[in-house]
């Protein structure tokens, strides 16, 4: 460290304070009773400022740089304006002896002999606090939370913001020790705020804020009169009586003089944020120094040590980024470095450091020796077991105990000394000299061996790995390389300050100047980059550079030296360069070129560095076929260019080696179609079509269908075409496809067709299956489709499918909810079982959903398609008319039942009183063995007590509400049925004649119950029932003699033979709407005859079994035409004949399902209903 004079000035009295304005542009100085103002960068004096009437002791400026304090001894403080007006004064008692400004708040300490006052901006009045002594200094914490008072009488205090004292330091030379100086560190790095304390008994001592003294304190030998820190609190000034100012580390350790005076220093500061330092002596001397730190340091390759704080030593590993720091407590005069060694120079003791262990990455050092000899050398060396000292022209090699050893004496100064390696002891050092002599000396040999002479100083020296070449940059700053064997002069470049080999690569160095960073390889050119400061070292690709006071490895690539080895094909040489440290890209680069230039071994090592497995499988493809004999090298560069992307040199050496055929697969591989075509010229028109078929393959990859499907029509496939623009839904280019293809091509067309069917174009697809005539498909459409229409008129010119359309149809009826059609359509089908099936389905719904009406439609149409299969498969004949019967049962119960159902769950009846109470006895008759679903017995009885009640039949009624009580009764009817039961025994036991029915047969009246069901209990002749009111109608039902068909009974009947005793005929017979009507007339006359058929009727009376009504011939001649009803029934079932005995009612019997009415209830329901209310046909169909 060194001081330089920047500028001086003499003011005529004594200079007791001065401050910096917080900037550093000017300097504030109490001189005499004025402030004097200067600039700091060349003294010039700005302005004198008067105001006090005494001399002024102290000044103190604001942090924020806006107004400064001045104190005096006229009791006054005056505050200025940093445009140097003042703006306020105020007093005190006594003399002002120290002003100072809080940092944060900006509050002012003022202190005076006897007390101390504080001061704000916003506040009007000065709170001041007595002294119990007079207070010479004071200083704010950095938090400004705290002010330290610094008094005559060896104490310290330190009080808060409001004054009041918090800790109190006494010194131990009490009043004997006048604390004169105090200032607290201002460094943000400290744990704890830090107060320096200088006292008059010659002491430095420091203090945390509580008071605890921190180290010992430390002798002086002089008073000191001022103490300040620099602004990072790294270093302490002092000066005093000693009239000079000293430079001290922040812990008190004396680095050094900053200027000698002619006089006492009273008070010195350094300027904000530099190393400007001004002082202000007893004598009225202003001095304004620069200090200047030289940068103590040393390197061997990657470990770097310097000086950091004047008396620590940092040693730093260049490539790991590690740092260990050694403290040593006094000024680091000088550094060595050397492997393992670390040397040490102090004021008083060279130390001799060594590595604990000997890994390359190890930091941690230990004192190996020590030299306790003062020692005045100019440069430093260390070698394993050495020490060199260099002094002018002076060498002298020193043992680590201090003992001299050797002695070289120099023809001229030495300027530059670097040790170059060797054996332990035996180390080789290479020197520089002034004159321009290069000299290498072993440590173990007396005579310094020359190696060159040249003509110029030498700044800057560094051999080559191998020792071969001799680097030299001289004073003229040129770099110089030499080859140390021959002396020879290789080459030599301009601005250079400093040289270094490669310690890698025996032909590059760097060198570096003006600015920019030189990298030389071989005798190729220079390559030039920016960097700032000097190269000291070069290691593979990292080059250490000193800049200013850092060393930092750069990562330098080696690029440019690389591509001038590529440039002339020394691809091994380059790739020894990339070694060192390239980027990928160079990598990639050097792989390449050394592909083209067919040098595999390099290339392949290039390309593992930059994990490229894809040109080092062709590398190895390559190498394969040359071990198979191969040694076509167009050929193998062929390959190389296509894999780099230059196709058409490519494809330019496959023509030439004789492989069209590989282009062509490039091209079409890489879809360059075009450039293919090109390729081809007027070729193989085979070979066209295929290549426009890959073309198009490639245009399908690539979502490109619409190209894609004009190159399949082109390239002639079809099918390829289809299928695309089927899948991309476009109709019109499948509309064209279709209608350009010919019939015959049969594939394509169904194709087209099916895409139309799934594109819901089905006018289309129908248009190309009639143009292939696939009618079975066109039928499948039009089912698929649903246009039934279509597809029934197709079935009808072609029978064969109408199984294909009726059977869809029927499903899709079924799946609609249109059963009945659908069973019709099934029927139509020919499909029996599963117009059964659809029957029977629906038949249980509508019982369970209780539609009994529909129960009993659906069972009636069931019994007749049983009949129907019964005509058709006579294997299944008995079962089918088993079920014949059932069903027809079946119907009649539900038919009947719907009434009773609708009776008892709705609100208002539908049918008269006697109407219910023959339902109710009909269904009670037909209920004797079991009871079908949905058909409840205590409906029935129900409404037979009701209308038994009603109509008085008790007898009958009292039997219904006693069966109930054996029943379960809904809660709905069990009231009603309670009370009915109650009150029909309040009526007489028997029933009203009028109700009692008559059998026709024998005329016996029958019991309203009748065991034995629905026949007459007399004769057993069954009863014939309206299948409106359910009454007995006056029918007998009569039977063929054996030998007599049904085709010769109608024709008997109808002969109409005149009979003996003639009379005129009563009947006459009506047929309209298909139906069967025979009237009586009432104006006839009536006149008693025999009729044969009466005489029929009788039968034998107790007889238990039926004895049916037999008719011959004769008796069927007799009979009238009008008095005959017959139930013609389908094969195989019989036909059934009926006589009317009573010509009073006329009686209609339904032509489809052949039950009977009295007519004019058939009328009625036929208007009601417009169709027969039993099997619904309708009355505008015809009886087919």
């Amino acid at each position: 460290m060194r001081a330089a004079l920047t500028w001086r000035d003499k003011a005529e009295q004594c200079i007791y304070d001065l401050a910096f304005k917080p900037d550093g542009t000017q300097l504030i100085i109490a001189a005499g009773n004025r402030l004097l103002v200067y600039d700091t960068s060349d003294g010039t004096l700005i302005q004198p400022l008067k105001g006090h009437k005494d001399t002024v002791y102290c000044v103190a400026y604001a942090k924020d740089g806006k107004r400064f304090a001045s104190g005096s001894a006229d009791k006054s403080v005056i505050i200025w304006t940093s445009k140097l007006e003042g703006i306020l004064k105020y007093t005190h008692n006594d003399s002002i002896q120290c002003v100072s400004y809080n940092p944060v708040t900006h509050q002012l300490a003022s202190c005076s002999s006897s007390d101390f006052g504080l001061w704000s901006p916003e506040q009007k009045s000065v709170s001041k606090h007595k002294s119990s002594s007079k207070i010479t200094c004071c200083s704010w914490t950095n938090d400004g939370q705290y002010l330290a008072l610094g008094m005559f009488n060896g104490i310290v205090s330190i009080r808060n913001k409001n004054g009041e004292e918090k800790v109190k330091i006494e010194r131990p030379g009490g009043s004997l020790s006048p604390v004169w100086s105090i200032c607290w560190n201002p460094s943000r790095d400290e744990h704890n705020d830090i107060l320096a304390v200088a006292d008059w008994g010659q002491r430095l001592s420091f203090f945390q804020l509580s008071g605890k003294q921190i180290g010992k304190d430390r002798v002086l030998n002089f008073d000191p009169c001022c103490v300040s820190y620099f602004s990072k609190g790294e270093y302490i000034l002092m000066g005093g009586s000693d009239k000079q100012v000293s430079l001290y580390t922040k812990d008190g350790v004396r680095l050094g003089t900053v200027g000698d005076q002619n006089s006492w220093v009273w008070t010195c500061k350094v300027k904000p944020d530099s190393n400007y330092v001004a002082i202000g002596c007893q004598d009225g001397t202003i001095s304004f120094y620069q200090l200047i730190f030289s940068t103590v340091h040393g390197l061997y390759k990657d470990r770097y040590a310097y000086r950091d704080s004047m008396t620590d030593v940092i040693v730093q590993h260049l490539i790991t980024e590690q740092k260990v720091r050694i403290k040593c407590r006094e000024l680091v005069k000088k550094i060595a470095i050397y492997k393992n060694r670390l040397a040490i120079q102090l004021p008083e003791k060279i130390l001799i450091y060594e590595l604990y262990s000997d890994d390359s990455s190890d930091m941690h050092y230990r004192v190996k020796e020590k030299i306790a000899k003062k020692f005045e050398c100019n440069l430093l060396v260390v070698c394993s077991d050495h020490i060199i000292l260099c002094q002018e022209k002076r060498l002298q090699c020193l043992s680590f105990n201090g003992v001299k050893e050797r002695e070289w004496l120099m023809e001229s100064l030495i300027r530059y000394i670097k040790v170059i390696g060797g054996p332990s002891g035996r180390e080789g050092l290479l020197v520089g000299l002034k004159n321009g002599q290069i000299l290498k000396i072993f440590v173990d040999n007396l005579f310094a061996i020359v190696l060159l002479k040249q003509s110029t100083a030498v700044r800057c020296l560094d051999m080559s790995a191998s020792r071969n070449k001799l680097a030299v940059v001289d004073e003229n700053d040129t770099c110089l390389v030499y080859d140390i064997h021959t002396k020879e002069l290789l080459f030599q470049e301009p601005n250079a300050n400093s040289v270094a080999w490669n310690t890698q690569c025996e032909d590059m160095l760097c060198f570096s100047g003006g600015g920019y960073l030189n990298i030389k390889a071989s005798n190729f050119p220079v390559h030039q980059q920016k960097l700032q400061g000097f190269v000291v070292g070069y290691n593979g690709s990292k080059i250490f550079c000193l800049h200013v006071f850092s060393m930092s490895a750069v990562e330098v690539p080696q690029s440019a030296p690389m591509y001038q080895y590529l440039e002339r094909k020394m691809f091994k040489e380059a790739y020894q360069i990339a070694c060192l440290g390239v980027t990928d890209t160079d990598w990639k680069e050097l792989a390449m070129e050394a592909l083209e230039g067919l040098e595999f071994e390099t290339a392949k090592k290039a390309f593992t560095r930059v994990r490229d497995l894809r040109y080092l499988e062709l590398i190895s493809s390559i190498e394969e076929r040359k071990k198979r004999g191969e040694s076509n090298n167009e050929l193998f560069l062929a390959d190389v260019y296509a894999y780099q992307g230059k196709f058409h040199e490519a494809a330019k050496l496959y023509r030439k080696s004789g492989h069209e055929s590989l282009a062509l697969d490039m091209y079409t591989d890489l879809r360059m179609f075009d450039y293919a075509k090109d390729f081809l010229g007027s070729g193989d028109p085979k070979d066209t079509k295929m290549l426009i078929t890959k073309q198009a393959d490639w245009a399908k990859n690539i979502n490109e269908p619409k190209a894609a499907v004009e190159m399949y029509i082109s390239a002639g496939e079809h099918m390829k075409a289809i299928e695309i623009s089927g899948d991309h839904g476009w109709v019109d280019m499948l509309i064209d496809i279709a209608r350009k293809l010919d019939k015959a091509e049969r594939e394509p067309l169904s194709k087209c067709a099916y895409y139309f069917k799934r594109l819901d174009n089905h006018g289309y697809a129908a248009e190309t299956y009639m143009k292939i005539g696939d009618l079975k498909a066109l039928v499948h459409l039009h089912v698929e489709t649903q246009r039934w229409e279509e597809a029934f008129a197709l079935s009808e010119k072609h029978p064969e499918f109408k199984d294909d359309v009726y059977v869809p149809y029927a499903q899709w009826l079924a799946e609609n909810d249109r059963f009945e059609e659908a069973q019709k359509a099934f029927h139509k089908a020919g499909r029996q079982s599963e117009a059964v099936k659809v029957l029977e389905q629906l038949t249980h719904n509508a019982v369970v959903e209780s539609r009994f009406n529909d129960a009993a439609y659906y069972y009636w149409m069931l019994s007749m398609q049983c009949l129907d299969i019964a005509q058709e498969n006579e294997q299944q004949k008995t079962e089918m008319l088993q079920k014949f019967h059932h069903f027809q049962h079946l119907a009649e119960l539900y038919h009947v039942y719907h009434s009773i159902h609708r009776y008892t769950e709705e609100p208002f009846s539908f049918h008269l009183p006697e109407t219910l109470f023959n339902i109710s006895r009909f269904l009670l008759h037909s209920l004797t063995k079991e009871t079908p679903l949905g058909i409840s017995k205590v409906n029935t009885l129900f409404a037979l007590a009701k209308q038994s009640k009603a109509l008085g039949a008790y007898k009958l009624a009292r039997h219904a509400y006693d069966k109930l009580q054996g029943l379960q009764i809904p809660a709905r009817f069990q009231k009603s049925i309670e009370l009915g039961s109650l009150t029909i025994r309040s009526k007489p036991f028997h029933d009203s004649e009028e109700l009692v029915p008559l059998c026709y047969r024998c005329s016996t009246n029958n019991p309203l119950l009748n065991n034995l069901g629905n026949v007459c209990v007399n004769c057993r002749q069954p009863f014939v029932f309206s299948a409106s009111s359910y009454e007995v109608l006056h029918l007998v039902e009569f039977y063929l003699e054996e030998g007599i068909t049904d085709e010769e009974a109608v024709a008997l009947i109808d002969l109409e033979a005149p009979r003996l005793n003639k009379r005129e005929d009563k009947w006459q017979e009506m047929a309209s709407d298909g139906a069967q009507t025979l009237r009586f007339d009432d104006n006839t006359d009536i006149i008693e005859e025999e009729d044969p058929f009466t005489a029929k009727l009788s039968f034998e009376q107790g007889g238990s079994e039926f004895v049916p009504v037999i008719v011959n011939r004769a008796v069927l001649r007799s009979m009238s035409r009008r008095d005959v009803l017959i139930k013609r029934w389908p094969k195989p079932l019989q036909w059934q004949y009926f006589r009317s005995l009573l010509p009073d009612a006329s009686i209609t019997m339904c032509p489809t399902c052949f039950q009977m009415f009295h007519s004019e209830d058939y009328e009625l329901l036929v208007l009601q209903h417009n169709c027969c209310p039993y099997c619904r046909r309708r009355i505008d169909e015809s009886n087919q």
